[in-house]
């Protein structure tokens, strides 16, 4: 079944990454512009943070909005070793 034009659609994705790049990761994520939120887990499961971002902020560059929640997120990856970091993004599906 085709979609119709001009309709967008979210896509989850999830990767395991070694806690000490977390903050690097995050940083990348916000400059995509089509992620709409990041939920960070701990390897077991159990949820850390959720990050809403704003297609706005993504998009103009608002960095310095985030940096109490980097600052957050550097503090837990010193805790951890590996975490979950569950990525949904929204898009034209033939972007993506």
């Amino acid at each position: 079944m085709e979609e119709p034009k001009g309709e967008k659609r979210t896509v989850t994705e999830e990767v395991e990454i070694a806690a000490n790049e977390l903050v690097d990761r995050v940083k990348e994520l916000l400059q995509e512009g089509n992620v709409r939120r990041v939920i960070i887990r701990r390897s077991d499961g159990s949820l850390l943070m959720e990050i809403p971002f704003t297609g706005a902020a993504a998009v103009g560059g608002v960095l310095a909005f985030f940096h109490p929640v980097l600052a957050a997120l550097g503090a837990m990856a010193a805790l951890l070793s590996n975490v979950k970091v569950e990525i949904v993004r929204e898009g034209d599906p033939e972007e993506m």
